[in-house]
Parts: C-alpha cells; sequence; structure tokens
C-alpha cells in the first residue's frame, strides 16, 4: 500500500523548476542547424513581414518547401508559432531586421541575430515547457508512491538524464511534444474541470508541433476516457479536454491559409530535397525490426547509450501493472511508447540526420521516466543501479547539451566520437557566459556547475527531510 507522503514544502517544486529551466537555457545548440534555422526563419518572416515565406533565407538551410515558386517552413508550424513572441521583443528591443545583416550561411553578425532570438526562444518556450512537466512528473509520482525521493528520482531522470536536457536547447519540437504529453497526462489525473482543458489544449498544440504526436496523443485520451468512464461528470469533462484540443489547432489552420491560402495544405506537400518523404504517408511506411534495435540499443542512435537509466523503465512498468491502483496507466505508458516506437521505425529518415540519440524517440521518454519512481520505491539493488544509472546519464546528458545535441551522422558512437572528442574535450561548448559575456565555455560550465548543484542538494536535502518524517 502507498503510504501518505508527509507535507510537501513549495520549495521542492519551485527549486525543481528553477534547476531545470537553468539547466537548459544556460546552454545552446547551433542557430544554423537547418531544423533550428528554418523555424527561426519562418518566425523573423512573420514578425518582419507578416509573412509566412522565407524566399531571402532559402539559400540557408536544406530543410524547406516550395510551392508556386517561394519558400517556406516544411516543418509544423508550432515551434515557430512559439517562437514569434521571443522573436518580436528582440526585434522591437534590438531595432534591428534581418535586412541589415549579411544572408550568408557562417556570417558572425547573421550568427549573432539568430543566435539571439534562438536563444530567448528556448528560454520562453522548450526550456519552459520542461520544467513545467518535470514538475508535473514530480506531482505525479509523489501521489503515486507516496515517496518524495521517488518522485524526485522520476524527474531528475526525465529532464536530466536524457536527451530531453539537450533536445531541450533548440527549437525542435522532440522536447516539447514529449512534455505536452506529461501535462496532458497529469491533467486528465486529475479529473477537473481546469486541468481537462489543459489536457485537451496539450494534446492539440502537440499535433501542431509536430503532426504524428496524434498517434501516441490517442493514446493518452483513450485511457483519460477510460478513466472517466465511471466519474459523474464525465461527459463536461469530455467536452472540455475536446474543446480545447480542437481549440489549440486554430492557430495551425490560420498559418496554412496564412502561408497557402488553404487552412489544410501542410507543408511537407513541398519538401525539397528529400525524396523519401514521397514515401508512404509523408515518409511514414511499415516499421522495421532493424530500425527499431538501432533505435533502442544501435551503436549510431541507441536511445540506451544517451540515457541508461531509460533501461529501468520495464522494470517500472512491471512494477506498476502488477498493482491495480495503477494497472490501466502502466498499460497506457507501455502503450504510448510503443506507439512513438513503432512510428520512429516506420520513418523513411529514422535517425533524424545530425542528432545525438534517437531524435524522433524522445517524445516517448516522460512515459519511460514515471515508471522510475517506481523502480525507486522497490529500495535494495533496484535503487542502487537506479542512482548509478542516473548520476552516469546526467554527466552524460550534460555534455551532451554543453556541447553537441546534433551530432553529424557519419560517426559511430558518436556520444564518444562526436560529443565527447571532437567538442567536449577541445571546450568547443556554448553557454550563456561564453556567448555573451565573452568568458571561457570551461568558466561558463564552471558557473553553471557553482549554480546548478547547490540547487540540486537543496531540492535532495529537502526530499531526504521529507522521507525521514514519514519513515
Amino acid at each position: 500500500m502507498t503510504r501518505n507522503p508527509a507535507p510537501v514544502p513549495r520549495s521542492i517544486p519551485a527549486g525543481l523548476f528553477l534547476l531545470v529551466w537553468l539547466s537548459i537555457a544556460w546552454f545552446g545548440s547551433w542557430e544554423f542547424n537547418p531544423n533550428n534555422a528554418t523555424r527561426l526563419f519562418a518566425a523573423i518572416a512573420l514578425v518582419e513581414d507578416g509573412s509566412a515565406r522565407i524566399d531571402s533565407f532559402a539559400p540557408l538551410t536544406i530543410d524547406k518547401a516550395e510551392f508556386d515558386g517561394h519558400a517556406y517552413l516544411d516543418k509544423a508550424p508550432g515551434m515557430t508559432l512559439m517562437a514569434l513572441p521571443a522573436v518580436a521583443a528582440m526585434t522591437w528591443a534590438g531595432g534591428e531586421r534581418s535586412s541589415a545583416v549579411p544572408h550568408v550561411f557562417g556570417d558572425p553578425h547573421l550568427g549573432r541575430f539568430l543566435r539571439l532570438r534562438q536563444r530567448m526562444a528556448v528560454a520562453t518556450g522548450p526550456a519552459l515547457l520542461t520544467a513545467i512537466a518535470a514538475v508535473l512528473l514530480w506531482d505525479m509520482a509523489l501521489g503515486l508512491t507516496g515517496s518524495a525521493a521517488a518522485a524526485l528520482f522520476a524527474a531528475i531522470a526525465y529532464a536530466l538524464g536524457t536527451p530531453v536536457w539537450g533536445w531541450s536547447t533548440t527549437i525542435t519540437g522532440h522536447a516539447p511534444v514529449a512534455a505536452l504529453y506529461i501535462i496532458a497526462v497529469a491533467g486528465f489525473r486529475r479529473s477537473r474541470p481546469g486541468w481537462a482543458v489543459a489536457a485537451g489544449a496539450a494534446l492539440g498544440w502537440a499535433v501542431v508541433i509536430e503532426y504524428q504526436a496524434v498517434l501516441a496523443g490517442l493514446v493518452i485520451a483513450v485511457w483519460a476516457a477510460w478513466q472517466w468512464r465511471r466519474h459523474p461528470d464525465r461527459a463536461r469533462l469530455l467536452g472540455f479536454a475536446a474543446a480545447a484540443g480542437t481549440a489549440a489547432l486554430l492557430p495551425l489552420l490560420a498559418y496554412n491559409l496564412l502561408a497557402f491560402g488553404e487552412p489544410f495544405r501542410i507543408a511537407y506537400a513541398g519538401v525539397q530535397g528529400f525524396d523519401g518523404m514521397k514515401q508512404g504517408l509523408f515518409g511514414l511506411g511499415v516499421p522495421r525490426a532493424r530500425v527499431l534495435l538501432e533505435i533502442l540499443i544501435g551503436d549510431r542512435r541507441g536511445l540506451l547509450w544517451v540515457a541508461p537509466v531509460v533501461v529501468l523503465a520495464p522494470l517500472g512498468l512491471s512494477i506498476a501493472g502488477e498493482r491495480a491502483r495503477t494497472r490501466s496507466l502502466a498499460a497506457m505508458l507501455a502503450a504510448a511508447i510503443a506507439v512513438v516506437l513503432l512510428v520512429n521505425a516506420a520513418y523513411f529518415y529514422w535517425d533524424g540526420g545530425n542528432a545525438t540519440g534517437p531524435r524522433h524517440a524522445v517524445p516517448l521518454i516522460g512515459f519511460a521516466a514515471l515508471p522510475l519512481a517506481w523502480v525507486w520505491q522497490e529500495g535494495g539493488w533496484a535503487r542502487s543501479s537506479a542512482i548509478v544509472l542516473l548520476c552516469l546519464s546526467m554527466v552524460i546528458n550534460l555534455m551532451v547539451a554543453a556541447a553537441e545535441i546534433f551530432a553529424p551522422p557519419e560517426y559511430r558512437w558518436p556520444l564518444w566520437s562526436a560529443v565527447y572528442e571532437l567538442r567536449f574535450s577541445r571546450g568547443d561548448l556554448r553557454t550563456v557566459p561564453s556567448e555573451w559575456w565573452g568568458w571561457t565555455t570551461w568558466h561558463g560550465l564552471a558557473l553553471y556547475l557553482v549554480l546548478a548543484l547547490p540547487l540540486l542538494a537543496f531540492v535532495i536535502g529537502k526530499t531526504r527531510a521529507i522521507s525521514r518524517g514519514s519513515a
């Protein structure tokens, strides 16, 4: 039976939120990477010209769509739309427009122009979402296990022990979708109208960010309907969730209408240079077993190499599945993980090009992190193994977030060859002090540790105090 936890001070979720947000916002990813750049180009065009066309930026990125002789963002527009406030604020505050900087790949002036806007977009977008999701995952795990320590373990594993950390420093959609899934699950568990609205909106916005998010989102929605099947207010709750999800999709239709003159045309139909997108449904075919193994344990993209702590997720799911109270939740988590993996294995460009770890599988990480709370609760060898694996995972992902989340595809064992040897060991890092204050990269990393380690020690100390009080 789950114990009732001792009262939890608000300082723990507040400290956890600040630790995760700081850890993401402190580091950065390469602004000229096509996945970052094309989304940013579209945001700049929308802010400066009120147009979705990126014609003047088209030579700077291989990721683009073409319609009627004009270039556009070739992705779902969610991350571009999320970046609009940051881009608008920087344009207003600095007064500099893109027309005033050289449109030359690698130009230092253009790089600084893009970097400022991207870093602000990350700080106000993915960093916030991942920090919110970490707190909600902590809260869910606390309620499910009654253990503040188990909850903190799962939350830190999710945010700082997996590539969610590194991908949250980008304006790609993988980490935000993972966060939105957690927000949806947390919202549906609360069975209240306000939370139903939040959960429905999270699932809807996940689709605006990545179209394939609808598939795992459906798993969550079906589970929510099952959970509420005997709830006296189930029709109202489902109605609120459905209405919020539908409303969250409206910006997608508005963007398509602005960009293409019709609400249901999507940019993938005009992708240039990637013929694999013409196979199946925009690149999605039949899942391949070989690819599935590569996603999990392959030497180029294997998830377990960049997030060793996730190896314990099946054990956690098994423990939860044996308990009547958590059986349906465990089944949903397992099904959602399977859907994300199968979609990744069915995608023509399954490896994601430049990527550290399997970037298209990142949305499953929240589903895999929550079960880690039950592993912690087992104690004994399971807890000892979990601590070792989490420490290793955090070191790995600190290195990835600071050095290179976009490892080139030609490297085998990229964690060592492309991340450590090529970048980290040489001090080729991206930190706030080294990019903006003139510090060395090592000093920038050292200051991060000076700020982050006391925060980590604080939340651990508070959690241990609660655990002793519950004993």
